[in-house]
């Protein structure tokens, strides 16, 4: 029986979960082991049982980006595939939405060629960060911004921010354990503008490496904090030393915001992220 692909984007709140790939078991899990099939709460998991409750069969999801255990998202891009291709989009879509929680949302859902993959078309992904850079911190939404009540010069940190556009060695921008080839990334775009006192950080590129977003912005913020002259992070870059860039900024800041897509890639060649 030939089967349909479909190509869903997907928003979520990452609050409650431990990332979007499926897990059997974290380095941090305190409880029992879950019994088997279930894991411990994903987006990934979650995800698949509503498509699963609907089609009524197993699929496999697969998603562009593997967002940590905290990170958001507004536009994750998942394929899937399913001998049932004569559903309604729309009504697939919103079938699917009935059966997941509030924190998880499909925002569309189109067939697409069964050449189609969410890793190896994506040609580059945003992340935005969000800084709530205010005396007192949020009650509503706390889990959704880092709280910094100092300070923080937004002009020294855009112009930080402009230093990492380009190729680079990001090295010193990476978690050690990375498990790549190469730590050589593009950076497409990274700006940072104030809207009230929110302050956000914005980082496109071709791909990143483990927690590459969070520590250029925790590096961005210790420039705002006049701990580091923006003219440093080319030191840091030629250090090829995590100890030379700026501390790690929490998760429950980070978005990720888009994926945009091109021709397939070869399965070795750098993009895939854990953010």
């Amino acid at each position: 029986m030939s089967s349909q692909r479909y190509k869903l984007i997907v928003g979520y709140r990452g609050t409650a979960y431990h990332g979007w790939q499926w897990q059997y078991a974290a380095p941090n899990w305190k409880g029992p082991r879950p019994p088997t099939g279930l894991g411990i709460p994903t987006v990934q998991q979650e995800l698949k049982k509503a498509v699963q409750h609907v089609v009524l069969h197993p699929v496999n999801l697969v998603g562009s980006s593997r967002t940590d255990a905290g990170v958001h998202a507004k536009g994750q891009v998942v394929h899937f595939d399913t001998p049932l291709s004569q559903i309604p989009a729309d009504g697939f879509r919103r079938a699917i939405n009935h059966a997941l929680p509030d924190d998880i949302l499909v925002h569309t859902l189109e067939p697409v060629d069964s050449n189609f993959h969410a890793i190896l078309n994506t040609a580059s992904k945003r992340y935005e960060y969000r800084i709530h850079n205010a005396l007192d911190r949020q009650v509503f939404g706390h889990d959704l911004a880092w709280h910094r009540w100092h300070p923080l010069d937004t002009d020294a940190m855009a112009v930080a921010a402009e230093r990492l556009v380009g190729t680079h060695d990001f090295m010193s921008f990476s978690k050690a354990g990375h498990n790549r080839e190469t730590t050589v990334r593009t950076v497409l775009e990274c700006s940072v503008r104030r809207e009230g006192a929110e302050v956000l950080v914005g980082v496109c590129g071709t791909g990143f490496l483990w927690h590459m977003v969070r520590i250029i912005v925790g590096t961005l913020v210790e420039v705002g904090l006049g701990r580091y002259d923006a003219e440093r992070v080319g030191e840091m870059l030629a250090a090829r030393d995590r100890r030379a860039a700026g501390a790690t900024a929490p998760a429950h800041g980070l978005y990720l915001d888009w994926v945009r897509f091109g021709a397939a890639r070869d399965r070795k060649s750098p993009a895939d992220d854990a953010e």
